[in-house]
């Protein structure tokens, strides 16, 4: 198996079935065989059942469930643990990220890079739908505590859901992973720093989500609760 493609995914009924369509869609037309495993963190809509039914006719693809929710990094942890391929990677199950990128990061793999991320700060970058101007504000203003926090100023762009990396490194990563929210994609990119791994960055293709449920306020509190126990469990000096 070439490459495995976890979906971690949170009552996502209506988006779903094109992020699995247009992924297949594209990996239908290049030669890396594929499996693409959705991580239902238990939703309370049909995402199961679309998934389920949608699986029937694409054997690449399949469900695994979470026994509660618990978190997009704990999915994509329960995912890379079911994981076949000998690259590894994420990307949301809302298709923000256009799959496309997959022509960057498969090449950058094969050449022997640890890791690729996807980076929106990159002047390459192609925003289809632009985030609502609080939205940014806020996001802009989070990186910035966030990089002054975690010393990660080589990652102008942490929360891009579009991840990819060599097998052995994603799992000796996510062997790591203490982090279960939002907040495990800093995580991730510490730890490899730490371990000295060389990370790609590549501008992608993207839209924003307008149904996002993220709440402004209580995900931010949430998110920084998380930043602080990073900054607490891996305090060992880069």
């Amino acid at each position: 198996m070439d490459l495995s493609i976890v979906i971690p995914a949170y009552n996502e009924e209506k988006r779903i079935l094109i992020a699995l369509e247009q992924t297949l869609a594209l990996l239908q037309q290049r030669p890396w065989s594929c499996e693409l495993l959705v991580v239902d963190d238990g939703s309370t809509d049909h995402t199961v059942a679309c998934v389920a039914e949608y699986a029937r006719a694409h054997p690449q693809v399949c469900c695994v469930q979470n026994d509660r929710n618990r978190g997009k990094g704990y999915s994509v942890q329960h995912g890379v643990a079911e994981a076949q391929g000998r690259y590894i990677g994420f990307m949301d199950g809302d298709y923000k990220t256009d799959i496309a990128a997959l022509d960057q990061v498969m090449p950058l793999l094969e050449a022997g890079w640890d890791g690729v991320v996807g980076d929106r700060t990159l002047s390459a970058t192609e925003f289809v739908v632009a985030r609502r101007r609080y939205r940014q504000w806020g996001t802009e203003a989070f990186g910035w505590l966030l990089r002054a926090l975690m010393g990660l100023s080589e990652f102008g762009d942490t929360q891009c859901g579009f991840k990819f990396f060599q097998a052995a490194v994603v799992h000796d990563l996510c062997a790591r992973q203490q982090i279960a929210g939002f907040m495990f994609d800093v995580e991730l990119l510490l730890l490899a720093r730490q371990s000295g791994y060389r990370i790609a960055k590549i501008p992608v293709k993207w839209r924003f989500d307008p149904d996002s449920r993220f709440n402004p306020v209580t995900g931010t509190l949430a998110n920084l609760v998380d930043l602080a126990r990073i900054r607490w469990v891996h305090r060992r000096r880069s």
